[in-house]
């Protein structure tokens, strides 16, 4: 039954868009953008990339978790700020060198900052960084873990900006010695403390994680950045070993490796074009890892269309599962609701409380821009200033859930909107948007040579790895 729905959610014609074959590899050539959709992604981008720029501590290059609600900072959004900056420059909404001070305040302090095993008073251990750091002090927050994941999204874009200011020039200069000089402290093999694998984190007060990176979800970067290193590098089996603990399966009609929530199919995917290079893995399936994130996509869409437990207003264009906020943990007329949680559909599991979240839709655009795109303009039209505003999409809302009186913080009679941007959540929306139209952060980041040695160690052969650095 499940595969019949899929298939026919597919030829649904309400979203104005023709369904990709399922090729071996994966093409966003085979969409093109119309005028309408062009001025969508204008106005998205450039208010997207305002919540980088605009709420960015300038002082030391601190993006914060979530806006306009107090909070520390998020290293990851400094990662995907980053990057951002190189499209502000490209998009014409910054100077080249008004980016090249922001990023060079910012990688003064990630190189600069305090590293120990002590538990306050420090923003790091073995080059990786705790989770969340005080927006002012950059400090440890509270007691947050020394993350891996974290640093490897803070490394993508600590590495983009090593490739983008290439010029000889003081400012450019220093941005790419510090790059280096950052990327090569983080100590990987410190963090195999169950090898091959890495660790997801490590607290001064009680050692590492009891968790690994394995199975399958946005940890591709992490690896890569590990096989790459030029002073702490794991070895080349840890890639295997983390292919061989792949989920696949088939889920709504698509056959692929599953992650629930769509971030895994896509946080990697930001820094790497996976489009025609494959690893052994991949090979032996006869698709690449960008087929795979269309088809977690569109079973992701496939299952909200069906919606088996009938949440308003989930449709062919309102439609996406990913982690995000929420409206609040309680249950009210026996269902079941969540704040922050990984929300996602997949055979790996399903946490499904009627929350979308617009970046489900927005980190899939290269890889399903026929759905994607619909999805995105839908949403602004049917929510307008409830969902979208002065900094793009606010990060999620549950048009189910109208308990106004229950919490204040977004709950209307006609649903739950959030009143946060999340940068991470904003960042795969800005930079997605980018790489569908231009490729600009795949091409920037294939000239990288770390990328490029740490797929190689992986296994990676084919496409764009067959051609000249």
């Amino acid at each position: 039954m499940k595969q019949l729905i899929a298939f026919a959610v597919l030829l649904i014609c309400l979203t104005g868009c023709q369904p990709q074959p399922k090729g071996q590899v994966s093409n966003t050539a085979g969409y093109r953008l119309t005028p309408a959709d062009n001025a969508f992604l204008d106005s998205l981008q450039r208010d997207t990339f305002r919540f980088f720029w605009e709420t960015t501590n300038p002082a030391n290059g601190l993006v914060p978790d979530r806006f306009p609600r107090p909070s520390f900072a998020s290293i990851a959004a400094v990662g995907f700020g980053l990057t951002a900056y190189l499209v502000g420059v490209e998009r014409g909404y910054v100077t080249r060198a008004a980016a090249a001070e922001r990023t060079l305040q910012t990688l003064r302090f990630f190189a600069n900052a305090p590293q120990s095993e002590q538990a306050t008073g420090i923003a790091g251990h073995k080059g990786f960084f705790y989770h969340f750091l005080d927006m002012k002090t950059g400090e440890r927050f509270r007691q947050v873990e020394l993350s891996t994941i974290d640093t490897a999204l803070l490394l993508g874009g600590v590495l983009s900006a090593q490739t983008y200011f290439d010029q000889n020039n003081p400012a450019e200069t220093e941005i790419r010695q510090l790059a280096e000089q950052i990327y090569r402290r983080a100590d990987w093999t410190w963090f195999q403390t169950r090898s091959p694998y890495v660790s997801m984190g490590w607290h001064p007060e009680r050692g590492f994680i009891k968790a690994d990176w394995k199975g399958y979800n946005e940890a591709m970067l992490l690896y890569v950045l590990a096989l790459a290193s030029p002073t702490h590098p794991v070895g080349p089996e840890v890639w295997s070993a983390w292919t061989q603990s792949y989920p696949w399966a088939t889920f709504y009609g698509q056959a692929h490796v599953n992650f629930d929530p769509l971030f895994g199919h896509q946080y990697s995917h930001i820094w790497i074009d996976f489009r025609g290079i494959r690893d052994r893995y991949m090979t032996e399936k006869g698709i690449d890892y960008a087929e795979n994130s269309r088809r977690a996509t569109y079973a992701n869409r496939a299952y909200c269309v069906e919606n088996p437990a009938k949440w308003q207003d989930y449709g062919p264009a309102i439609w996406g599962l990913t982690a995000c906020d929420g409206p609040k943990d309680t249950t009210v007329n026996s269902r079941k609701f969540f704040s922050y949680r990984a929300r996602g559909a997949a055979s790996t599991g399903i946490v499904d409380d009627g929350t979308l979240a617009p970046t489900a839709a927005g980190g899939s655009l290269p890889f399903a821009p026929e759905i994607c795109l619909p999805a995105l303009r839908a949403m602004k039209a049917r929510y307008g200033s409830k969902l979208y505003g002065e900094y793009g999409f606010r990060d999620a809302f549950n048009p189910t859930y109208r308990y106004p009186s229950r919490f204040a913080n977004g709950s209307t009679e006609t649903g739950w909107f959030d009143i946060d941007y999340l940068g991470i959540d904003q960042g795969p929306i800005l930079l997605m948007a980018e790489n569908l139209r231009t490729e600009f952060v795949w091409n920037l980041m294939k000239r990288n040579p770390h990328i490029r040695r740490g797929l190689e160690r992986a296994g990676f052969t084919g496409g764009w790895l067959a051609g000249k650095q």
